[in-house]
């Protein structure tokens, strides 16, 4: 199968977030496709089928299959919008996933998704979620992700958190997020349990970090920033019941994976 990986949410190379596409005729046996992701070894690895007028996409963690998926999403739209039939004659792409159907609109040089809006509910701050990010959050917020809001940017780049304590609080991730300081809002997101200690940059996050800060900021377009050593940069847009997110993408590697089902047998 063709094998790609992109920086997403950037613009230069060794920064964003890197995923991996393998471009496929027909779907591989789901064992195969995670034993792929784990050989991988990137946060996501997306693998798209084409299917008639749009694409068959799933996302797969060195250890899990996710249900959605930011970064991949972007990464497999620049290959399939240009590495393809298609790219010549189109600027979107739509992709059938477990999140329901994803269109994915090249603007420019940036690549904008139109993602489900994750909206989080207020939850009880507890010692255990303070003591896992090694700082006092100020509220405690639940969607697939628990959301800890913080009091400063800085306090987000600063953190240490324990991985080990992350695990035990049971939820997909852990997503910690304060107000920038020339910018609208920073965030970082951490799911030791899907093996991923730190995700550079998350786009499925910010399906629930678009909706909490355009309330909190009363705006609906915002810029917001990802604080891992990668880092990485979100474009943002609240639409009610869908949020847009918007980034740009580099190549890094073309190529060919080579392996066949019954090569597990």
């Amino acid at each position: 199968m063709k094998y790609f990986i992109v920086d997403a949410f950037t613009d230069e190379l060794f920064k964003g977030n890197q995923a991996g596409v393998c471009i496929t005729n027909e779907w591989p046996d789901d064992y195969l496709m995670q034993k792929i992701a784990f050989e991988n070894n990137l946060s996501e690895t997306a693998f798209v089928v084409k299917q008639g007028s749009h694409y068959g996409l799933r996302w797969f963690t060195p250890k899990v299959e996710v249900d959605l998926c930011g970064h991949a999403t972007l990464a497999a739209a620049y290959v399939v919008l240009n590495f393809s039939e298609i790219s010549a004659a189109n600027t979107n792409v739509q992709f059938e996933t477990k999140s329901g159907i994803l269109t994915v609109t090249k603007v420019g040089d940036l690549y904008e998704m139109d993602f489900p809006s994750r909206e989080p509910r207020q939850i009880e701050l507890t010692a255990n979620m303070c003591n896992a990010i090694g700082a006092t959050a100020l509220e405690a917020h639940l969607s697939r992700d628990l959301v800890l809001l913080l009091d400063s940017e800085q306090q987000v780049r600063d953190l240490s958190p324990n991985f080990d304590l992350i695990k035990q609080l049971g939820y997909f991730a852990v997503v910690v997020t304060a107000k920038g300081i020339d910018i609208d809002f920073v965030s970082r997101f951490f799911t030791p349990g899907a093996g991923v200690p730190e995700d550079p940059v998350t786009g499925s996050a910010h399906s629930t970090l678009i909706p909490f800060w355009a309330k909190r900021l009363g705006k609906d377009k915002m810029v917001a920033r990802q604080l891992s050593a990668r880092g990485g940069t979100l474009y943002c847009e609240n639409h009610g019941e869908r949020v847009k997110i918007s980034g740009k993408a580099v190549l890094y590697l073309q190529g060919e994976i080579f392996v066949e089902d019954n090569s597990l047998a």
